[in-house]
């Protein structure tokens, strides 16, 4: 089955305390982007698309030695916004798409693998990456069917009832779909929210209300799903990076 990966890489990174793109803030003298793109070959897609936005052409710049196409997020309206704009690049791809954080270091290929094998055992619409945190706050948390692997909602912190915020399994932000349902989706979605914004979470709900399953594949080590969104998170990066180094020292 062929896949296609897609690396949200737009943002702007506003609490990182810089002008620079947040995927080119570095991690031991790298480029976050680089130890995500790094993985992302380690799978051996058929593409690879990065959606850029914020100083596109800094981006752009930093990863030119990776084989890969730049679609440009331009204004940059959700999650659900930046993975349209990959929809020209993939009009004729029959397959899977893998969608990855540009600011989240940490994933593992094994991880990975798994994830996609999981995900075509299921034959669902989607399968999402979780994990289970000591503390979920922040996080929209995954509410699965009373048995199974099958996702009943993802709901945000805010919208959580009380029994629901008591769950401690969240949404990664990793994602596998079956292509043509992803875009089927995504031209359903609106921007009826508080941020009028596109958000890929949307998705789900069409998929819910279309009747189709949505799975969860949980990772037994939630420090790979972490992202970055300030100086404090990408020190801690930095030091869970040099420790998955010395574990596994990746050859050029």
């Amino acid at each position: 089955m062929a896949l296609a990966i897609i690396i949200m890489a737009a943002g702007k990174g506003t609490r990182m305390q810089s002008d620079l793109p947040k995927v080119l803030h570095l991690a031991n003298g790298r480029p976050l982007i680089e130890y995500v793109l790094d993985t992302a070959s380690t799978l051996d897609p058929d593409k690879t698309i990065l959606i850029v936005g914020h100083q596109a052409e800094l981006v752009v710049k930093a990863t030119s030695r990776y084989y890969l196409t730049a679609a440009r997020q331009e204004p940059q309206l959700g999650t659900g916004h930046a993975i349209m704009q990959a929809e020209t690049h993939l009009s004729n791809f029959d397959g899977e798409v893998l969608i990855l954080s540009g600011d989240a270091p940490l994933v593992n290929p094994d991880t990975l693998r798994e994830l996609i094998t999981f995900h075509r055992s299921k034959n669902g619409a989607a399968t999402v990456l979780t994990a289970e945190l000591h503390d979920p706050t922040g996080y929209g948390r995954i509410i699965r069917q009373e048995s199974g692997d099958s996702v009943l909602k993802i709901v945000e912190q805010k919208d959580a009832s009380k029994e629901e915020l008591s769950v401690r399994e969240i949404n990664s932000g990793v994602y596998v779909f079956n292509a043509r349902l992803l875009f089927d989706a995504l031209a359903k979605i609106n921007t009826n929210n508080a941020q009028n914004e596109y958000y890929l979470t949307d998705v789900f709900g069409v998929c819910f209300q279309s009747g189709r399953q949505v799975y969860a594949f949980k990772t037994d080590n939630p420090d790979e799903i972490l992202g970055i969104n300030t100086p404090e998170q990408l020190l801690d990066a930095e030091r869970l990076l040099l420790q998955k180094m010395k574990k596994n020292p990746i050859t050029e």
